[in-house]
């Protein structure tokens, strides 16, 4: 039995599959984001200065207690330091350098990093280190 009246095709998208899998999507990045963080372990020095914000223009040289250089993530040895950095802050627009040295270094070895980061035209360097944690802390 047909009244007569057409029967027409809903044409609105159903949105409801798609925000489902939009909110499954951001809980696993929010999980998995943390455990992405990669670089090389650096027993850095501790101070009692405060804590100070790194600019997120800035650009972080590691140096660990093996005496590895690592540019972010790309490693190279210390005689390139000069002739490459230039290009990486230009390619990254970056303006300031943190140097993160492990406390194992030589003062004189660090130093030298040092030399090579204002050899590539630096004029801001800092010194990345740990807030020291007081002894009744540590038990």
């Amino acid at each position: 039995m047909t009244t007569g009246q057409k029967t027409r095709l809903m044409s609105d998208i159903n949105v409801t599959p798609f925000v489902d899998v939009m909110l499954v999507l951001l809980v696993i990045f929010m999980v998995t984001a943390p455990m992405m963080t990669s670089g090389m372990k650096v027993d850095v020095p501790q101070t009692t200065h405060e804590r100070m914000d790194i600019d997120s223009k800035g650009l972080v040289v590691t140096v660990d207690a093996s005496r590895r250089i690592m540019i972010n993530d790309y490693q190279l040895d210390a005689s390139q330091i000069a002739d490459r950095l230039p290009k990486i802050l230009e390619s990254m627009n970056a303006e300031e350098v943190y140097l993160k040295a492990d406390r194992t270094l030589p003062y004189g070895f660090v130093m030298s990093v040092m030399a090579s980061i204002r050899e590539a035209g630096v004029e801001k360097i800092g010194m990345v280190t740990e807030p020291s944690v007081p002894d009744s802390q540590n038990r």
